[in-house]
């Protein structure tokens, strides 16, 4: 059994570490000012970035929520890991190899961390196992739909073996534990023990967005096959269906780029899209689109604007058509605009792409209808329209939809577009929303009224919650610098600017708990937001991570600089005026009276040297 991580290789870890590189993996992150990175809080759920990230000091912190901490943090809070998988992973990232205090190096066997290496090792088998001459019915099924090895291989599609234990004797040779095997989802428990959960299936690999194998999705092959047509992993401390995107780790880089998601329904339609250029592809897994999907995608599109888009593509059938209005009861959960894709003749993206070619498929995704159009005309079709009571009908089940149109430039265009569907007046259109709108918002406050319960008191201070007055402003200015370049201040002049005291009790917290800090250790400005005491450690947080009023490194460090002189100036003023006080108090010859006139001549000549520095 290892001991605890050296304390010096969990620093060494966090200082080789890129914080922003590990939080850029989940949440689109953009420039915030010098040496800042923000993007939206992947702790809750919001439409405009709050989430700060400062990569050169290894912190985080959310001015919505006030969630804030280390990259250690941050996984355990996304992943559920223990401190020790956390600092673990992050050293198999950088390459490092760890220590334990009881003098050796140790290997991962905390309890996630094995659930990794479990799917890990399923995958690699599954891959193998697709070249093995069993296989030579997926290896078909993969070639009648346009895929080769090499399409096979970018996407890890494998092939579960006939029987039932294969997988489950394949890892436990490599000591993995039949409970561990239960615990991924990889066996299943029946009445005569322990079994392989995929058998004779086609078996694509579910990645998080990390690029970490979670789970497995698994096709139907053989007639004789009892099982759903689609198998998929259960729910287990890795994978949760309603949070998982098929193909995100692969596309994420795109999207975050191009602020555009394409939505397809299957493993091949993510294949298809990819292989034709439509590389922001991703589907769900086993479940609808849904709420969690939402927040996912719109952390990685850095979606805090309309200028995003969302392309979802639905089959026309029935089951599509439902699949489109349960994506448009979600669609206001998405700042960016939202379309369908409907292919000709109802072909999904994959037969899209073998019967007509990759064009076909780059083509479909730039002839999408806005989505609000789109259930619209879903709506209108169960309604003759040749009649005053059929038009009647129509208007009061698509009223509604319009009125649900948050932006208030794109409502007045749907009127329009409801209008002409109907042959009705715009006026009339227009009543019948403003009334829709009205009755949801009286719904709106009946929910929240009887939901309403007495909210607790929380006692929260923020920098936007500071006075706004000349001192503090001086004061949190002058935290910030310290907080985010110490480092770069002069030595002497930080040094004394940090024992001025302060006149606000937060900021005074905040100092305070940096003046006790050991500046020479790695981390130190970590260290001494951390340490500060409540209420106050929200604001610290926010003083280290907000964005520093410069245009760039060498204005803030001079900034950074001025402010600390500021303070001792400051300091030097306040003293000045209480020895002018007690100047008209003493006698001008006096001993008393020649002392304080000559501290006066030392304070000018200290603020002159402060002022021309």
């Amino acid at each position: 059994m290892a001991g605890r991580i050296r304390q010096a290789d969990v620093d060494e870890v966090k200082a080789r570490v890129n914080i922003a590189d590990v939080i850029g993996e989940r949440v689109a992150l953009k420039p915030a000012g010098v040496g800042s990175m923000k993007g939206l809080c992947p702790f809750h759920d919001e439409r405009s970035p709050s989430f700060n990230v400062r990569p050169q000091v290894g912190y985080y912190h959310c001015f919505g929520c006030g969630e804030s901490g280390d990259v250690y943090s941050f996984l355990r809070a996304m992943d559920h890991v223990s401190f020790t998988e956390a600092v673990e992973r992050m050293a198999a990232r950088v390459g490092y190899t760890l220590h334990y205090e009881d003098g050796g190096a140790a290997p991962e066997t905390s309890g996630r961390s094995r659930l990794y290496a479990a799917n890990a090792a399923a995958a690699e088998y599954f891959r193998t196992q697709l070249m093995s001459p069993e296989a030579e019915t997926g290896r078909r099924f993969l070639g009648d739909r346009g895929f080769d090895a090499g399409a096979a291989a970018h996407f890890g599609v494998g092939y579960a073996p006939k029987g039932w234990s294969h997988l489950l004797d394949h890892l436990s040779a490599q000591k993995f534990t039949r409970e561990e095997l239960l615990q991924a989802g990889l066996v299943s428990q029946g009445q005569r023990g322990v079994y392989d959960r995929f058998r004779g299936r086609l078996v694509w690999p579910i990645r998080d967005i990390t690029g970490q194998v979670i789970g497995f999705g698994a096709r139907k092959l053989y007639d004789d096959d009892q099982g759903p047509k689609y198998l998929n992993t259960p729910e287990t401390p890795l994978y949760k269906k309603t949070q998982v995107l098929y193909g995100l780790d692969l596309a994420k880089r795109d999207i975050s780029r191009s602020h555009r998601v394409v939505v397809v329904e299957g493993y091949t339609d993510v294949m298809a899209c990819h292989l034709a250029g439509v590389t922001t592809a991703i589907a769900s897994c086993g479940t609808a689109f849904g709420s969690d999907h939402i927040t996912v995608l719109r952390r990685v599109m850095g979606d805090d604007s309309s200028s995003g888009e969302v392309v979802f593509t639905f089959d026309p059938d029935a089951a599509g058509q439902k699949a489109a209005l349960r994506a448009f009861a979600d669609e206001k959960r998405f700042a960016a605009q939202t379309y369908v894709a409907v292919a000709p003749e109802g072909l999904d993206p994959c037969d899209l792409r073998l019967q007509r070619g990759d064009g076909a498929v780059r083509s479909l995704m730039e002839t999408k209808a806005p989505m609000f159009e789109f259930v619209i005309d879903q709506r209108l079709k169960d309604f003759n329209l040749s009649s005053v009571e059929g038009r009647a009908g129509a208007l009061n089940a698509a009223a509604p939809i319009v009125a649900d149109i948050r932006d208030p430039a794109l409502r007045p265009g749907y009127v329009r577009v409801l209008a002409r569907r109907l042959g009705l007046d715009i006026p009339e259109v227009q009543a019948a929303v403003e009334r829709a709108a009205r009755g949801a918002d009286r719904a709106e406050k009946r929910d929240a009224q009887r939901g309403a319960e007495p909210a607790p008191v929380a006692v929260s201070v923020t920098m936007a919650s500071l006075p706004h007055t000349r001192d503090v402003a001086l004061e949190r200015g002058a935290m910030m610098a310290f907080l985010q370049y110490g480092h770069r201040i002069e030595p002497d002049l930080f040094l004394r600017a940090l024992q001025t005291p302060f006149g606000h009790p937060a900021l005074e917290a905040v100092r305070s708990s940096l003046a006790s800090t050991d500046l020479s250790q790695p981390g130190w400005a970590v260290t001494a937001v951390e340490a500060v005491r409540e209420p106050f450690r929200s604001l610290a947080a926010e003083l280290l991570t907000a964005e520093f009023p410069a245009r760039t490194e060498e204005g803030a460090v001079a900034s950074a600089n001025d402010l600390a002189r500021g303070l001792l100036v400051r300091e030097l003023q306040r003293e000045k005026d209480e020895l002018l006080r007690g100047i008209q108090r003493v006698p001008a010859e006096s001993e008393e009276g020649r002392r304080l006139r000559l501290r006066l001549r030392e304070l000018d000549a200290d603020r002159q040297r402060l002022v021309v520095g």
